[in-house]
């Protein structure tokens, strides 16, 4: 049980959730996209949010600015943070823009948004968790997705809520967060992206 809860804090890790949602929304969406402008998007965001974060990551490694990858203090995370926030900005100049999917536009302005607010509680010395924030922003995205084509996603739903759970209990069971932090984290990554369904929905 300790290492199937331990994987499951690997496999969702948040790194994967912004991607993963893209991917979502190429799946489930009734909007023609060629597939080579799809591709093209995937390759760049896999790159931006995945790949660069990882490189940098050990950059402030090496630096001694983190000591590892799970930032267990509220200083670690100021740093990786900030440097979340300036990729998220290049991914919504460059790669994701208002005039060529909205919808992606926003979710990725909510993750924006959910970073800031997350850096912001970690100079006030609260360590949020960042696994629940973009779990359960993704989990808040693909609800109002369905609502937003009027398609039938119950199941994608109702598995990630098993997600969600499964997730909490993982940084619960290795005591990398309390009940709070996890709340909060919650709170954080689903408010954005229920405040920005006006502008889009």
């Amino acid at each position: 049980m300790d290492k199937i809860l331990k994987s499951i804090s690997y496999i969702f890790h948040p790194l994967f959730m912004p991607i993963l949602g893209v991917i979502f929304y190429f799946y489930k969406s009734p909007r023609f996209i060629p597939e080579e402008i799809m591709k093209a998007k995937l390759v760049s965001l896999f790159i931006l949010t995945i790949i660069l974060p990882i490189l940098l990551y050990f950059l402030l490694k090496t630096l001694g600015k983190v000591k590892s990858i799970y930032l267990k203090t509220t200083n670690e995370r100021i740093i990786p943070l900030i440097l979340n926030c300036f990729v998220i900005i290049i991914v919504l100049q460059r790669i994701i823009t208002p005039s060529q999917i909205i919808e992606l536009y926003f979710f990725f302005v909510g993750i924006l948004i959910s970073t800031m607010a997350c850096l912001m509680l970690a100079f006030f010395k609260f360590k949020a968790s960042i696994h629940m924030i973009s779990v359960s922003g993704l989990f808040m995205f693909l609800a109002i997705l369905s609502i937003h084509f009027s398609i039938n996603m119950n199941s994608t739903l109702a598995l990630m809520a098993i997600i969600t759970g499964a997730v909490a209990t993982s940084r619960l069971h290795l005591k990398a967060h309390t009940y709070k932090e996890l709340i909060m984290g919650m709170f954080i990554g689903i408010i954005p992206q229920l405040i920005l369904v006006p502008y889009w929905l």
